[in-house]
């Protein structure tokens, strides 16, 4: 099946300034990324994969509103949110393919505003915000990321609480977990190097950008 996405109204792309929030993350872990607003959600996806760190190995989605936020009743009834999905994954009423809106789309209904959610169990969730708009030429990337801090966590660690908890003990060597942790990270990052919750590589980043856009859309960047 064919998705097609809409660009501006005008038809003239759009590049946008986003500035993407690890919720609940202190001191905070963040990214600012260059994207055209043509970019469709299931491409953001790959972005946001890549510039976090993550494995794409959980379960995700994009809300237009934080999707922890309690709902106002309308007549009596809770209304049900709208999400944003891998088109494999749509079975409720709901349930919008991602594959078939845009960066600028989603993030005019949320004014300026979107959300991205990653493993429904450990529930990493990204705040979007648009920060600035500008007319995108054609040798413009499709993304870039240009700032940032801290890497992201690690797979599996059970959220930003229990991923603090892994950063409290690696940094403790009397901790009664140290050891424990320092050879499970060992093994989710491959690498025996003291892990740096403060180092980020945008180059390394930009790199895998690169590779990602390419197999997601067939251009280079």
């Amino acid at each position: 099946m064919k998705h097609t996405v809409d660009t501006n109204p005008d038809g003239q792309d759009s590049l946008l300034e986003l500035r993407v929030l690890l919720v609940g993350s202190h001191p905070e872990i963040w990214r600012q990324l260059e994207l055209r607003g043509s970019t469709s959600l299931d491409q953001m996806h790959g972005v946001l994969q890549v510039a976090f760190g993550w494995e794409d190995a959980h379960l995700h989605r994009f809300t237009d509103s934080d999707p922890f936020a309690p709902l106002r009743p309308i007549n009596g009834a809770i209304p049900e949110a709208p999400q944003w999905l891998p088109t494999q994954w749509c079975e409720e009423p709901a349930d919008r393919p991602e594959e078939d809106c845009s960066l600028d789309q989603l993030l005019a209904r949320g004014s300026g505003m979107a959300f991205y959610e990653y493993d429904f169990g450990d529930n990493w969730l990204h705040r979007i915000e648009l920060i600035s708009r500008r007319p995108a030429t054609i040798s413009t990337p499709p993304a870039r990321l240009i700032g940032g801090a801290r890497r992201g966590p690690l797979e599996d660690s059970g959220g930003m609480p229990g991923f603090e908890e892994i950063l409290d003990a690696l940094a403790d060597q009397s901790h009664p977990e140290h050891i424990e942790y320092l050879a499970w990270v060992a093994e989710m990052t491959g690498a025996d190097e003291p892990f740096d919750p403060a180092f980020l590589d945008v180059e390394a980043i930009n790199r895998e950008l690169i590779l990602v856009l390419h197999r997601r859309t067939g251009r280079t960047p």
